[in-house]
């Protein structure tokens, strides 16, 4: 038998070349027809419990909606007031939304008065928001009714917590009215312990960055957000509950009263139908694993996530999904 010679002559070289080429050539072309959609979700500061929730989103859904020929990136934002512009405006695909921020935006109240931004849909809620005041001790404030007098940084008018203690402060009696303080989220904690305010006033999700810092600064303490303004606003909006703060996770041992709006996934009515789609039945497919992501989605449950406590109505082909799975009729 003749033996066959493998030898690399420079024909056989040249022959080699052409045929790498075009197979490096025909693999790009191929990878090129192979685009992605990008798909952002807007969230909040870096240390904010809204940025962390959507990079977990992303990172549990990613490969399920890749294979759809969509991404997924968690986006820095100054938090819910903005986020409602974005999305309106088509900025950002998706956001997280305080319940309150997005019943007034869709309704054009507050800071949206006579502009109601009413493209606004919600693809599901996430986990309740609770109304979180952290006091320095040497402030003696325990109570709502404490706060009758005292400096207290609530945000600036285009975010989140102040939304909410605009409506809270509607109906909140004081002897003295509160003095107000806009303070950035990095200022907060050195105001407090200088004193330069008494109080801090958060609207979030357990366990919060912030709120440690806040109580492992400087001598301080939780304080009750109950009576007769609550009972008002949470039977006058569905979408404020009732809730404990979780003071196990700062280690404090007091059960502290509370309430608040729940975390909602925003999108726009004219968002694709088929990104919304992708999007709703990954999460609702990987709730398992959101659930270990992080503590303020531990108790996520899919029926009450396209049912409880939504602000605006379900975009259409959210509506599709959670019929196709059975969680709504």
């Amino acid at each position: 038998m003749k033996a066959v010679s493998f030898l690399c002559t420079p024909s056989r070289i040249r022959a080699m070349v052409v045929v790498v080429v075009i197979l490096n050539l025909t693999g790009l072309a191929s990878a090129q027809t192979r685009t992605e959609t990008f798909v952002s979700i807007g969230s909040g500061a870096m240390t904010a419990v809204y940025f962390r929730v959507a990079k977990a989103i992303c990172k549990v859904i990613i490969d399920e909606v890749r294979a759809q020929g969509f991404s997924c990136s968690a986006e820095m934002t100054p938090g819910s007031a903005y986020n409602v512009e974005k999305v309106a405006s088509g900025e950002l695909e998706f956001a997280i939304v305080q319940g309150d921020v997005l019943f007034s935006a869709y309704k054009g109240i507050g800071q949206w008065d006579g502009k109601p931004v009413t493209e606004l849909r919600s693809v599901l809620s996430l986990y309740p928001e609770l109304v979180t005041i952290v006091a320095r001790a040497d402030a003696n404030i325990r109570l709502l009714a404490d706060l009758a007098g005292s400096r207290v940084s609530v945000g600036s008018l285009a975010t989140g917590p102040r939304i909410t203690w605009d409506l809270i402060s509607a109906d909140l009696d004081l002897a003295t009215p509160v003095q107000l303080t806009q303070l950035t989220q990095d200022q907060t904690t050195s105001a407090l312990c200088n004193g330069t305010i008494d109080a801090n006033f958060f609207v979030v999700g357990h366990p919060s960055k912030l709120v440690s810092n806040w109580l492992a600064a400087c001598p301080s303490n939780f304080v009750a957000v109950s009576g007769p303004v609550v009972d008002r606003l949470t039977s006058k909006y569905p979408f404020y509950a009732r809730g404990f703060i979780p003071t196990d996770l700062y280690h404090v041992p007091d059960k502290i009263l509370s309430f608040g709006p729940v975390a909602t996934l925003v999108t726009s009515a004219s968002r694709d139908p088929r990104m919304v789609a992708a999007i709703a039945k990954a999460i609702l497919t990987h709730i398992a694993e959101l659930k270990m992501m992080h503590p303020a989605l531990a108790e996520l449950d899919a029926e009450q996530m396209v049912a409880h406590s939504l602000a605006t109505p379900l975009h259409p082909a959210a509506t599709v999904v959670y019929k196709e799975l059975g969680l709504i009729k």
